[in-house]
């Protein structure tokens, strides 16, 4: 493990620690704050379904299913996820983007993560000068942003005939 993707992977936890993101469901009214018009037009269209049954001959011994429904579903708005993040989903497209986003991109670093990678002795000095170059130059770094140090840094010990071709290095 490098000395950016431990610093990375710490920062990280800490984060996870401080915001108790455990991918645990936890009970939560924050949809009703945040969309109550939505919340009452789910109501209304609930009621106007169940009229519908209850005036249908064929429908009508299902109501129960309605009932059953409509509880799951309530259900499912009282709970809140907050997701873990994680270093190894970092540059990862797949379904796990739906659940928790691409946190890495929107997300900034703090400060003092950029600060332990500029003071340890550990990183090689052409990635501090490239941080400090990608610091003046967007101001606020993403996790993203510091992720591609190690890659790059990976990529040219590993393969270094290809480095001049990646752009993204």
């Amino acid at each position: 493990m490098s000395e950016i993707q431990r610093l990375l992977t710490a920062a990280i936890e800490k984060i996870n620690v401080e915001e108790n993101r455990d991918n645990r469901p936890r009970y939560s009214i924050r949809f009703i704050r945040n969309h109550p018009g939505l919340f009452i037009a789910m109501y209304i269209g609930w009621f106007a379904t169940l009229a519908v049954m209850l005036c249908s001959p064929v429908l009508k011994d299902s109501v129960w299913l309605l009932f059953v429904l409509f509880a799951l579903l309530n259900g499912f708005f009282f709970f809140d996820v907050k997701p873990r993040y994680r270093y190894n989903d970092i540059d990862v497209l797949d379904l796990r983007v739906c659940y928790n986003g691409e946190w890495y991109n929107t997300r900034f670093a703090p400060a003092s993560l950029i600060d332990a990678i500029l003071a340890s002795p550990r990183v090689a000095e052409h990635q501090k000068t490239q941080l400090q170059r990608m610091r003046l130059k967007k101001g606020e770094l993403s996790f993203y942003d510091i992720y591609s140090l190690n890659y790059c840094a990976t990529r040219a010990v590993n393969k270094p005939q290809t480095v001049a071709l990646n752009r993204r290095c």
